[in-house]
């Protein structure tokens, strides 16, 4: 079965301003020094075309102009079309949510690694879901496992359970801070994507589109990091994986967190740039299975 059609961007994000053409739209992008690659994206959403046709029908109408100028102003792409790639997963995504980056499939490759090497029905539980890219892409890979997601925030989970009903993935989605929701409970791997960037980090003003919560703890942003380490044996079973992303200069702190909470086999994994984006441990004991 299909997946169920993604929500137009105009409907969701207000009027998209003065028709033009697409040749037009697209002078006026190299005009405010947009990307060329993000305005032929903006305009291949808006006329449901791809990029080849956009090349052929330059005369074509669309109403571009204002949705083009929230672009230039720094609005993030994603929220203009309504909707984000991620590891195969085209995701609804909204204000409410972080944007899912490529560099976070990191961690789902490694996810993915390790469950390809558990029988059964693995339990995972991914925190602090958001868009529920994480949880969503582990499901679409290893259909087998049995997912639950976690979010503070009502708005983020009603974002995450809609991508998971139009997907057609069927995913555990709770509402809670981090663990409080899954007391007496006990996974075989557990991932996330907390909070890591630094109250004062300078590139957090270029990120206030997205919701704060989601972006920095604040202090040297490694307090969501290291209350993850620090519960998490409490509901992994014996020989479970604790994976998490983190800043690429947080590695040798999360190392030392999960040596002080004697997680063994740690490790750690590289994003697309080469840097160190996801640090991971295993509670020691054999696996459940």
């Amino acid at each position: 079965m299909s997946p169920a059609p993604l929500p137009v961007a105009e409907t969701a994000h207000g009027a998209t301003g003065g028709i033009t053409t697409v040749d037009g739209a697209l002078a006026l992008a190299r005009q405010l020094g947009v990307e060329r690659a993000d305005a032929q994206a903006l305009l291949a959403h808006l006329t449901g075309h791809d990029r080849a046709w956009l090349i052929t029908h330059g005369d074509a109408p669309v109403a571009a102009e204002g949705l083009m100028r929230r672009l230039a102003a720094g609005e993030p792409l994603a929220h203009l079309t309504g909707v984000q790639p991620f590891h195969g997963l085209l995701l609804q995504v909204t204000p409410a949510t972080l944007i899912p980056r490529p560099d976070t499939e990191t961690v789902v490759d490694w996810a993915l690694e390790l469950l390809a090497t558990q029988p059964g029905e693995p339990m995972v539980a991914d925190l602090g879901t958001g868009s529920g890219a994480i949880a969503l892409a582990i499901k679409a890979a290893c259909p087998r496992a049995r997912v639950t997601a976690v979010d503070l925030s009502a708005d983020a989970l009603a974002v995450a359970h809609g991508n998971g009903q139009r997907l057609g993935l069927a995913v555990q989605w709770l509402q809670g801070n981090w663990f409080q929701p899954l007391a007496g409970r006990r996974f075989d791997l557990i991932v996330s994507n907390p909070p890591y960037i630094a109250g004062d980090d300078p590139h957090l003003p270029a990120l206030r589109h997205e919701p704060l919560a989601a972006l920095t703890p604040g202090g040297d942003g490694l307090a969501d990091l290291h209350a993850l380490i620090d519960a998490a044996p409490g509901h992994l079973n014996p020989g479970g994986w604790l994976l998490l992303e983190h800043g690429w200069d947080q590695a040798a702190a999360v190392a030392q967190r999960l040596a002080l909470r004697d997680f063994v086999d740690t490790g750690l994994r590289l994003d697309l740039a080469g840097r160190a984006r996801a640090s991971g441990g295993r509670l020691p004991g054999p696996a459940t299975g």
